[in-house]
């Protein structure tokens, strides 16, 4: 039984919880096998964002705690960052467990993934040959003595072979090369034996510990060379995290900033490396804690085996599902016909991407249009969206674009296409400076019969074609005015921050969204007092705020109903008598990631619904620009709440999150196996048939 006193789960360790729930997905028997191999990769891929930013988080805390002499708070983040790696390291041999038996569950398809020590005596002979044509231009060593900064050399997107070259009667050099899958892949698919049936893969990093040898001779007398790989994972923060009070930060010296920033946060390797080189490893990177420095299996960056081929049977990876049209989209000529006559509401990736970057191609010629406002997060490499706005500039339009450079991960990509949109007189607006951008907002303003209107879209998801197929989002077209209006004073406030805001309909963070949803709460509580229907229903990737948290225990002891579906972190406690026993949580983890933000309140039977762009964090809430969003249209609403429910029945996917995050699988009873993705597919389907 959990402690009245205990009143919110940790955020870190309910993060591993969730990625335990993807680990799931690769030992569930009834996934399919390659992608149940793609499954690791997204675990691995998880975890090394985690590290990076979660861990790097506690870190850095510890040592701002222990600077300012607060040693009770750091012995509590120590005992924390104890915790997370005891359950990283049961992760990581369930891992290993699961990889080992989906390789060799592949090897019944006849896929072989080979080590390089497998390799037939012909087989050998290709592979140095393609190591000579296709390798080794792309490797260029770190010979190490006591003048390389081997720390600075290395970056936590590549993986890096140690290599010990072993000379008698001297002492061993090392050596550090970098697997380079960026110039060519790491699945290579070697030439077919003696019958074709049998699909034989070998990674670029046994090829590389093959021919190790070819790339120092003549540059290094050695007799023998061995080769292991690592990995180091940094912390992903070029500041400090918004979610760590400044105040701390601005007592620091420049110097303390610098090594928190500089550390490596993990650095894995292969188990057989030997302890001479893990010493030595450890002694170049400056390791001092042994919890920092980490043994698995014998692939690093396992990330990329989110694209591992599938060269077998059809069956061995997810069926595609058609993407869905929308009828009213189809019925017209132009979107703002369409939208003119109704709002229109899409759920990605069921329908078809197609529709957004459709609204942005007509917006960018047609005559009627004077002004496109978009905010940009997260936008794909070739971003078609992009390129019709440059088309809509040529067009006479004017355009403004809010870019957020800060996007963890995308600075990059975002910097790239800033330039490309200044150079084509798109008027861009680099973000805020005192807070991340992360609304998804489009508003295109067209003049009919001598006046302005409005035609927005607001989305829980961001304006990229690629994770547009991977990620569940919610898009809603709108003509209402008084919605478009109040986003177009969103792009005011970004532009202008110091001028004072109000917002009536919309919830928009920092200005007004915790005190809206507050209000809404105490609404449910005060219509159950009343013997009226009270419940709410939400739908987030992570509850972790604790102020809105109490908010709902507060809503849970007064009698409401609550439910709510996690994907991610959750510190909330639901089932405790007394505080939350009315509160039940679950999450689902499937082929798609869920990640649309929704809010319901039954309002005493007048349902109010909304979508959001913000998770209940603390960050999301105070320090970043989020905009939630009011749904009017019945139709709309309707197909919200059907969807929500479709969830809440969910058999086969869906876990209980309950007050030891042990995700246990919902229990099925003698209800029938209900797969909500799968429904949810079939349901938008039949709703939008002529």
């Amino acid at each position: 039984m959990t402690s009245m006193s205990i009143l919110y789960f940790p955020k870190e360790i309910s993060w591993l919880a969730f990625n335990e729930r993807v680990l799931q997905e690769a030992e569930d028997i009834n996934t399919p096998l390659v992608e149940r191999l793609r499954f690791l990769g997204i675990y691995s891929n998880n975890l090394d964002e985690f590290y990076r930013v979660r861990v790097a988080d506690v870190k850095r805390l510890i040592t701002i705690s222990q600077n300012e002499e607060q040693f009770d708070t750091a012995a509590e983040l120590i005992s924390l960052l104890t915790r997370i790696h005891e359950k990283v390291r049961g992760l990581s041999a369930k891992f290993d467990q699961t990889h080992r038996k989906v390789t060799k569950e592949l090897e019944r398809y006849n896929i072989f993934i080979l080590h390089h020590s497998q390799l037939s005596q012909t087989q050998n002979q290709w592979v140095q040959e393609y190591f000579r044509n296709h390798v080794l231009r792309h490797v260029a060593p770190i010979l190490l003595d006591n003048k390389v900064q081997l720390i600075q050399r290395l970056n936590d997107s590549s993986v890096y072979l140690d290599v010990a070259l072993y000379r008698p009667g001297r002492t061993t050099r090392y050596a550090v090369v970098e697997i380079p899958t960026n110039a060519t892949d790491r699945f290579i698919v070697l030439p077919p034996q003696r019958t074709r049936k049998k699909k034989q893969i070998i990674l670029l990093d046994d090829i590389i510990k093959l021919c190790v040898h070819e790339i120092f001779r003549g540059f290094v007398k050695f007799e023998n060379a061995e080769a292991y790989s690592f990995k180091i994972t940094r912390d992903a923060e070029y500041s400090i995290n918004d979610e760590i009070d400044e105040s701390y930060v601005e007592k620091m010296s420049e110097s303390m900033k610098q090594r928190l920033i500089a550390e490596p946060v993990r650095i894995i390797h292969d188990f057989g490396m030997p302890n001479e080189m893990i010493a030595d490893l450890r002694k170049r990177l400056r390791i001092s804690s042994s919890d920092t420095i980490q043994s698995a299996g014998h692939y690093r960056n396992f990330k990329d085996f989110i694209s591992f081929p599938n060269v077998g049977r059809a069956y061995l990876e997810y069926a595609p599902l058609a993407r869905i049209r929308n009828k009213t989209f189809a019925q017209h000529d132009t979107v703002f016909q369409a939208i003119n006559k109704q709002d229109i509401l899409l759920y990605y990736p069921y329908h078809d991407f197609l529709h957004f970057t459709e609204f942005v191609r007509q917006a960018a010629f047609d005559p009627m249009v004077k002004h496109i406002r978009l905010n940009m997060y997260r936008v794909a490499k070739g971003s078609r969206i992009i390129n019709s706005l440059v088309d809509a500039v040529d067009n006479g339009k004017k355009v403004t674009v809010v870019v957020e450079l800060r996007a963890r991960f995308d600075e990059e990509n975002n910097i790239a296409w800033s330039k490309r949109m200044t150079d084509a007189g798109i008027k861009v607006i680099l973000g805020n400076p005192s807070v991340k951008i992360h609304s998804k907002l489009c508003i295109v303003t067209r003049e009919e019969r001598g006046k302005l209107r409005h035609y927005s879209h607001f989305g829980t998801g961001n304006f990229n074609e690629k994770t547009a197929r991977i990620y569940t989002d919610f898009s809603l077209f709108t003509c209402n005015q008084e919605l478009g209006l109040e986003g177009i004073e969103v792009f005011e406030m970004i532009i202008n921050p110091y001028r004072k805001y109000r917002f009536n309909l919309l919830q928009v963070s920092p200005i007004n969204a915790r005190s809206k949803i507050q209000s809404l709460i105490r609404q449910e509580i005060q219509r159950h007092t009343e013997g009226n229907k009270a419940c709410i229903t939400i739908k987030l990737n992570n509850l972790v705020d604790p102020e809105l948290i109490d908010d709902l225990y507060r809503a849970s002891q007064a009698g409401v109903r609550i439910r709510i579906i996690c994907r991610g972190m959750c510190s909330l406690i639901p089932g405790v008598k007394g505080r939350s026993e009315n509160i039940s949580i679950i999450s689902i983890v499937d082929r798609f990631l869920e990640h649309p933000r929704i809010m319901v309140f039954e309002n005493g039977g007048e349902r109010k619904v909304f979508i959001s762009s913000a998770d209940w964090m603390t960050r999301n809430m105070d320090y970043r620009i989020e905009v939630g969003c009011p749904v009017f249209d019945e139709d709309a609403k309707q197909m919200l709440i059907d969807l929500l429910e479709l969830q809440f029945q969910d058999t086969l996917k869906a876990r209980v999150i309950d007050e030891k995050q042990t995700n246990e699988y919902v229990k099925r009873g003698n209800r029938k196996n209900i797969r909500s993705q799968i429904q949810t597919h079939e349901y938008l389907t039949k709703r939008e048939e002529f």
